[in-house]
């Protein structure tokens, strides 16, 4: 591995955590140093919708404080593949996660549901770093739900 190789590593897991940190957070804008502006998204498999980012960003904003007021990711392994050409320099990012999340049980309590599954990013270097151009959310399993 070469210094420029760690060096991208360290900016594709920086964008992983950008991206947990902005969805606990709610730091929706945060999102635009996650994604590039035409990235297509796919949260299907929660229950979420598919879209591009421009539709994506919004509806995190409403829905996701909605549902889940409080939010907390634990990232476990994260794989990098790069795809690199004299063109563009890409990669396929596979991260494991955990999501533990607080919601209202109907009947004036909380119950905690949690999904556990892996994040599919297509990432690619542009000028303002490595971006998402791609995100489908793998669900494996669901608790609480």
């Amino acid at each position: 591995m070469d210094l420029q190789e760690i060096s991208d590593r360290l900016e594709i897991a920086d964008v992983i955590t950008r991206y947990t940190r902005a969805i606990d957070t709610g730091d929706w804008d945060k999102l635009d140093t996650v994604f590039t502006p035409d990235a297509d998204i796919d949260y299907t498999e929660s229950g979420g919708i598919h879209a591009g980012f421009g539709e994506v960003k919004p509806w995190l904003a409403e829905m996701l404080p909605a549902f889940f007021p409080k939010r907390m990711h634990t990232i476990g392994q994260v794989e990098v593949l790069f795809h690199r050409d004299e063109e563009q320099d890409a990669a396929s990012v596979t991260a494991y996660f955990d999501n533990p999340m607080p919601m209202d049980d109907g009947s004036g309590g909380t119950k905690i549901v949690e999904l556990g599954g892996m994040y599919h990013h297509e990432m690619t270097r542009t000028d303002a770093g490595w971006r998402s151009r791609r995100l489908h959310e793998q669900v494996v399993w669901k608790r609480g739900l």
